[in-house]
């Protein structure tokens, strides 16, 4: 059977359900792991330093393809890989030298630019309009993240507009977590704003725990965060994009070349609200929003 590498700097226990979206996009190619396929999974659990050796061991098994979070892409790309690789990037596919142009990638690799990371300042916006009263926010970045200093940027020039005060706290393992606690307590933020990271995904249930312990209002990038408590996300469905991937991957082992299959891009962005917990923090959502939603938790 055809082996499918797939790599991911995340952690198993938190992409159990998109793990399942990229089986259902292989199905729609006729392609069932443990019948015709193989696929054999490394988790980086967030560590970054990880990756290398973690696709080293994927490439002794002689995988017919490689699928990748970005930092899994950048990985291969290093190496040297010239193997099919079918990536999710969180940032622009062209400048990471994954591929020559969206449409037209020229090369070894395609997959879905989420283009997420770009989208901190409208989380921030409706975040603001959840908490108008809002004056100080804290804002939460994965230091490690390659488009980092292009959040902060987005998010800064986003509160110069609204008129809110930033609180920027870095984190990129547990550790930071429990370092950034003091400042958070101390500086007593309205709100949260959680930037777009594949770490922050993996420890969502710790980050909503955190926000819910302080009743700190909280904007996140993915409907999973949400449906765990969080107050609002606003971003992609990672769910679709891995089956997205799973399509990608059926084509490619079905004679497909890389090189022929454009970046897929996203073509719509989820805005998911928790009733729930808006009314726990006694928090009233305005009606544009609660119309606007793409699904309301209650």
């Amino acid at each position: 059977m055809p082996v499918i590498g797939f790599l991911h700097i995340a952690s198993a226990e938190a992409y159990v359900h998109v793990v399942a979206a990229f089986r259902r996009g292989l199905m729609e190619n006729d392609l069932v792991e443990g019948r015709n396929i193989a696929v054999e999974y490394r988790w980086g659990e967030g560590q970054l330093d990880r990756m290398p050796s973690l696709l080293a061991d994927l490439l002794d098994h002689q995988p017919s393809v490689i699928v990748a979070s970005l930092q899994g892409a950048q990985a291969a790309k290093s190496a040297g890989v010239t193997i099919p690789v079918v990536f999710s990037s969180s940032d622009d596919p062209v400048r990471q030298g994954f591929v020559e142009t969206l449409n037209r990638p020229g090369g070894n690799m395609t997959g879905f630019y989420l283009f997420t990371a770009e989208l901190e300042g409208k989380r921030l916006a409706v975040l603001h309009e959840l908490v108008p009263k809002a004056r100080i926010i804290a804002v939460l970045i994965d230091a490690n993240h390659p488009k980092a200093d292009a959040q902060l940027g987005d998010v800064q020039s986003a509160a110069a507009r609204l008129g809110v005060q930033l609180v920027v706290l870095h984190a990129n393992s547990d550790h930071d977590f429990e370092a950034a606690l003091p400042t958070l307590i101390e500086q007593k933020p309205d709100a949260l704003l959680v930037c777009a990271s594949p770490f922050f995904n993996s420890t969502r249930d710790q980050l909503v725990a955190l926000a819910a312990r302080h009743s700190i209002p909280a904007a996140f990038e993915l409907r999973e965060y949400a449906t765990a408590g969080g107050l609002v996300s606003y971003g992609n469905s990672i769910t679709d994009v891995y089956r997205q991937l799973g399509v990608y991957v059926g084509r490619i082992l079905k004679g497909a070349k890389p090189a022929d299959l454009p970046v897929i891009r996203p073509t719509k962005f989820e805005l998911v609200i928790n009733l729930k917990t808006a009314k726990a923090l006694g928090l009233t959502v305005p009606p544009d929003l609660l119309i606007a939603a793409d699904e309301v938790i209650e």
